[in-house]
């Protein structure tokens, strides 16, 4: 089969870069409604490395279906045999692509909730032991989402997805090591007054190694220390429906009130477990050929001048404890066209519209990325 070279040269990145394979192991390609060749190039990369490559493929509609009439007699023996087989994996690559983002959308949410209960355990193996990442694949949908031509999509992605992550590892550094000596952080902004603290916690830094693209440094609030609101401004795609204007609103750390364009929705799975109003990532997002929203977690998370203030599960290692099945990464655009915005750590201004002010965070503004300055 002869492959498009640039989706040969993603292949290698996943392969070579993102999971690192070495000889002997195995990865598990995870492949969603995507093409042949992406998956053919991602074995024949990992056969180069000496590694043992197995795929499974997926079909929207037909987990639609599974999900519809979903019961805990036939997920919990599922759950069961796909962690049997996690356990057994060194790396973990999902490929998803979808034509229709909102297939899931008329699934009841009790369904959904069992499906995600049950197959959390593989899920947390896969995030906690393995070395993985995850990307979507793109699609006329997509393009239509973004307001572009498919072809022009396809440049757009394939543009980011090559990026040299290894651009990002500077100024990366210098924004982690200044969180995690950080306590009290105030974000400022149009409908959002925002005031936590991530003492302690630390921080982790993605450069192409978990998602493709990247470009984030994330943290964690101490769970009750959030208090005030925040007003979200990228429009989002959560368990197969829409959102837009998302507004939460905190007292000692819980949502205690939550809008939006479909506020009944956004209730509901926040009402999901007890850890779904609490929050369980803080994260800035500097990619800078990712400019603007497409209804898209994985791109929209890596925004330049964004933010986002996660409800739901916390990641170990860097996190604060608070479980639950939900983890939502809700964006904040703080550049000056989607009204701008600040980030203090500790009183000290560390970004103004969409811009990092102190000098050790300059190389992590998009005209560094991108090469336009030294």
């Amino acid at each position: 089969m002869i492959i498009d070279p640039r989706i040969t040269q993603l292949a290698e990145g996943l392969i070579g870069f993102s999971t690192a394979l070495k000889k002997g192991e195995r990865v598990l390609i995870d492949a969603f409604d995507v093409p042949d060749s992406i998956v053919i190039a991602l074995i024949r990369a990992a056969r180069r490395q000496g590694a043992h490559p197995l795929v499974q493929n997926h079909r929207a509609r037909i987990t639609r279906e599974l999900s519809l009439g979903a019961e805990e007699a036939q997920f919990a023996p599922h759950a069961e045999v796909e962690l049997a087989r996690m356990q057994k994996m060194d790396a973990y690559i999902a490929l998803r692509g979808s034509d229709n983002i909102f297939e899931g959308s008329d699934v009841p949410s009790e369904k959904v909730q069992l499906v995600t209960r049950l197959m959390k355990p593989v899920l947390d193996h896969r995030v906690g032991k393995t070395k993985w990442v995850v990307l979507r694949w793109p699609t006329p949908a997509m393009a239509q989402q973004a307001g572009m031509s498919t072809e022009a999509f396809e440049e757009f992605y394939l543009r980011v997805c090559t990026l040299d992550y290894s651009l990002f590892t500077p100024g990366m550094a210098a924004l982690a090591k200044l969180m995690n000596a950080t306590d009290r952080v105030h974000i400022k902004g149009p409908g959002t007054d925002l005031r936590f603290s991530i003492k302690g916690i630390g921080s982790q830094t993605c450069g192409g190694l978990r998602n493709i693209p990247d470009g984030e440094v994330f943290s964690c609030p101490v769970k009750d220390s959030v208090e005030g609101v925040v007003q979200y401004n990228a429009p989002t795609v959560y368990l197969g429906s829409s959102f837009d204007n998302i507004r939460l609103e905190f007292r000692k750390g819980r949502v205690i009130d939550a809008t939006s364009s479909n506020t009944k929705r956004l209730n509901e799975i926040l009402s999901s477990d007890e850890g779904a109003r609490y929050i369980g990532e803080f994260a800035i997002g500097f990619n800078p050929c990712i400019l603007e929203p497409m209804r898209d977690i994985l791109f929209d998370e890596k925004i330049a001048g964004s933010f986002h203030f996660t409800p739901g599960q916390a990641y170990e290692g860097v996190g604060n404890g608070n479980k639950s099945q939900v983890h939502w990464d809700m964006v904040c655009i703080q550049r000056p066209e989607y009204g701008g915005g600040e980030i203090w750590f500790d009183g000290v201004l560390i970004r103004k519209d969409g811009l990092f002010v102190p000098k050790a965070l300059h190389k992590l503004n998009p005209d560094y990325l991108l090469g336009k300055v030294k």
